[in-house]
């Protein structure tokens, strides 16, 4: 899963410091957002009094009633909604931007299947080459799901919140949590199983259910009863042999579950925190045993017990069931959201909402709330609607949950467009080059010339190139190592430059002292399949006639220990069209994944471009 890995350290100031103003740029207009739709409401009430109180009213003057949300509905919107806000508040930890598809992601996914891995690498390489519109995009539109969850007690955009918070849910699922595991061995309920954001999936589809069923005497007994039967069978699975959890110790080594907290234990926290999952290891190491199985008899009980849906036996395994989420959660699972790279808080407090609902579902509650559906038109059809008096009576009428709405859509809008309008680049963002290469002050002296031999034979000196951009580098024929990531990245830099191309000439100068004749150029040329860019020139000389070049343009090159290759600076150099030198880059390639070396091919695209533009 290579395409994962941008190779950026995750505390690097360069990227941390962009995500951060990015957070800030578009937290301004997501202030804005909330600021003009307050500002609008307040004034159209103003102008427009006599409308005010009277959205719901009937033809005959009676206010409609409106179907009560029940209490299982209100603990799953809130309890979620909550959650979707923490959520996307954790997308904004300053390590997120790079060390979620390195970190978080690929571990995930590497345990899983091929196909598992190949589907998760997609979305992987896909944040890894826009790391800040990727992880902008998660806060805000988490953000936006929860408080959209929040503000919308009922209706058809209550019903939309929920349809919503199911869609992403299904996405983070697929590809933040690797299908949650499920395909990976050592699957199991006190490590998160089936993923946290499943259940989220779950709640979402049960928000998004019509009014109707709010009170259906089957959607308790629903609840409990799949929630029952997956409990039932994770206690099958925490039961079976041979998966590690019945030992403390194994062969001298922590077993599976004594394993997993001591590393949990390492992530940093407060102390105090650390010592109470240290000290659960510890017990387990000694009674791993007896711990396995209270975990397999409760799930089983409890899970039997939802099956039942007895109210009698529900209200007791509920309590039960929360109390072993709450243990879980803290002594296991750790919380799930420190060490800075937590992206929920794990998948107990889900568990716990789902099954508190499921208890409050079992109990009938009143079908209709003597309460005004301020929130919802009259029936009318789809050209009323759009009436211009029929908007201005709506936005009048309109509630200040109405605003939290339409304010929480801008919000997943303002994360989601940017993110869509990167992904429709093949390119990644010049933020990961600029990482490695550090800041470029802008020059401005003539550069030296020089006259040698390109791969054809034929003389080539700076005077000649006039009237063009000159993006000039240093590459050894024979490297094996920087050398051929940075002739990579000069032909995608001119494929990226499109028609301005044909003003830009790519060129190379020979840095090895031994090995400089033109037949190595035109092999290392062949090699990089570089003989068809028609702009690109790889420069060489006799050795007096190079060494001058490179005393002109500061790189020593000198001859490696190990054998032939030549250690020399990575560097380019942007020569505008009137021969004078504009930029000085650092062209090494860092890691040289795929996406640093898209990321060195925009930024020489981009200085090109802007040598152009100032030319």
């Amino acid at each position: 899963m290579s395409g994962m890995n941008s190779g950026i350290n995750v505390n690097d100031p360069t990227v941390i410091a962009a995500f951060k103003t990015t957070l800030l740029h578009q937290g301004i207009i997501a202030l804005l957002i909330f600021t003009l739709l307050g500002f609008a409401w307040i004034t159209v009430r103003a102008w427009l009094p006599a409308a005010h109180g009277t959205s719901g009213a009937t033809s005959q003057g009676t206010p409609p009633t409106a179907v009560a949300e029940p209490s299982w509905r209100q603990l799953l919107r809130i309890g979620f909604g909550l959650l979707w806000v923490f959520d996307g508040i954790l997308q904004a930890q300053p390590k997120m931007a790079i060390g979620l598809p390195s970190q978080v992601i690929q571990p995930a996914a590497a345990s899983s299947p091929h196909w598992v891995q190949q589907v998760v690498n997609w979305a992987g390489t896909t944040w890894s080459y826009h790391p800040m519109q990727a992880g902008a995009a998660a806060v805000w539109i988490q953000v936006g799901i929860g408080i959209w969850m929040l503000a919308s007690p009922r209706g058809s955009l209550s019903r939309l919140a929920g349809l919503a918070s199911a869609g992403w849910g299904l996405v983070v699922w697929v590809f933040g949590e690797s299908f949650g595991g499920i395909f990976a061995p050592g699957l199991t309920w006190l490590f998160g199983a089936p993923g946290a954001v499943l259940i989220y999936v779950v709640a979402g589809g049960l928000l998004a259910l019509p009014e109707r069923t709010w009170h259906a005497p089957w959607l308790g007994r629903g609840i409990l009863a799949g929630t029952g039967l997956f409990l039932v069978g994770m206690a099958v699975l925490q039961a079976w042999p041979g998966r590690g959890f019945w030992q403390g110790i194994s062969h001298h080594q922590p077993g599976t579950l004594a394993g997993m907290t001591e590393g949990m234990a390492q992530t940093p926290q407060p102390g105090f925190l650390a010592a109470w999952v240290n000290a659960f290891t510890a017990f387990d190491e000694a009674h791993g045993f007896a711990v396995n199985l209270f975990v397999v008899v409760a799930l089983a009980a409890i899970g039997a017990a939802f099956l039942t849906g007895q109210r009698w036996l529900v209200r007791p395994a509920v309590a039960a069931f929360t109390v072993l989420c709450l243990a879980d959660w803290v002594l296991i699972e750790d919380f799930g959201f420190f060490g800075g790279l937590g992206t929920d808080p794990n998948s107990m407090i889900p568990f716990a909402l789902l099954a508190l609902s499921g208890y409050l579902a079992l109990t009938p509650g009143p079908a209709v709330a003597a309460e005004p559906a301020s929130q919802e038109l009259p029936a009318a059809g789809w050209r009323e609607r759009v009436r211009p008096a029929s908007l201005r009576r709506a936005v009048a009428t309109a509630s200040i949950r109405s605003v939290a709405v339409v304010g929480s859509l801008g919000l997943i809008i303002l994360g989601a467009a940017p993110m869509a309008a990167a992904q429709a680049t093949s390119t990644a963002d010049p933020i990961l080059a600029e990482a490695i290469a550090g800041s470029t002050a802008p020059l401005n002296f003539p550069a030296k010339a020089f006259e040698l031999t390109d791969q054809h034979g034929r003389a080539v000196s700076l005077a000649s190139l006039h009237g063009k951009v000159v993006l000039l580098t240093f590459l050894d024929p024979v490297c094996t190592s920087d050398c051929p990531l940075i002739a990579q990245e000069f032909r995608a830099a001119g494929q990226l430059l499109g028609a301005s191309a044909r003003k830009v000439e790519l060129v190379a100068v020979v840095a090895n002292p031994v090995y400089h004749q033109v037949a190595y150029t035109q092999a290392f040329d062949r090699q990089e399949h570089l003989t068809q860019v028609p702009n690109w020139l790889y420069l060489t000389g006799s050795v007096p006639q190079l060494q001058q070049v490179w005393k002109d343009y500061a790189i020593a090159a000198q001859l490696l220990p190990a054998g032939s290759m030549i250690g020399h600076p990575d560097i380019a150099y942007v020569i505008d069209q009137a021969g004078r030198v504009r930029a000085e880059l650092n062209t090494d390639p860092g890691p040289g994944t795929t996406a640093t070396k898209s990321s060195f091919a925009v930024l020489l695209a981009n200085a090109a471009r802007n040598s152009l533009r100032s030319s």
